[in-house]
């Protein structure tokens, strides 16, 4: 049994401690989405009968890689998925408060594009400015139908971004009943 002196000043240590020997235990129980980072349900919403969700996309939300992610999500982390025919209406805010940022629906291609693709590989879903960036604090709205079916990327087209880790997924499927969004799975390639 493990003994903790007191130190004024360290009171601290012994709920470290506990944390520290129970913490990978309870880990190892989890799935890999019950890891991952929180979803916050306010992100997205969505209306059955008018087959229309909403998605709130922030740029650079926390400092994660830099503040170089959407949501605080990075690499693929992040995945919408969305029926085919339904109507996509994006909220997209440059919360990064140094950095412009954009939002484009590209290919699944890997490696990620390096910059804004010459045309979004859905019609009308990309932000303004689109390789320049919109300047920190500016707000956006997209709105685009979700077709054809596929497996998509939603990037910053500003150069380098993207390649840095600046995207996340979209998927728009032709079995799905209603709009999802989740962590990606870990491994999940694209």
């Amino acid at each position: 049994m493990m003994r903790f002196h007191y130190r004024p000043g360290i009171r601290w240590l012994p709920a470290l401690a506990l944390v520290l020997m129970v913490t990978p235990a309870a880990h190892q129980g989890l799935t890999a989405r019950q890891r991952a980072e929180p979803i916050d349900p306010s992100w997205m919403s969505f209306d059955s009968g008018a087959r229309t969700v909403r998605f709130k996309l922030t740029a650079g939300l926390t400092g994660l890689n830099g503040a170089l992610n959407f949501n605080g999500f990075r690499d693929g982390g992040l995945t919408l998925v969305v029926p085919v025919g339904w109507t996509v209406a994006v909220e997209f805010y440059n919360h990064d408060g140094m950095l412009a940022h954009s939002a484009q629906v590209a290919p699944n291609v890997n490696p990620v594009p390096l910059r804004a693709v010459d045309q979004a590989a859905i019609a009308r879903a990309y932000s303004d400015r689109v390789e320049e960036g919109l300047p920190p604090e500016s707000r956006d709205k997209l709105r685009f139908t979700a077709q054809p079916a596929g497996d998509y990327l939603v990037i910053c087209g500003v150069p380098g971004h993207a390649a840095a880790g600046m995207w996340i997924r979209l998927r728009v499927s032709g079995e799905a009943e209603e709009p999802v969004l989740m962590a990606t799975p870990k491994g999940e390639s694209h």
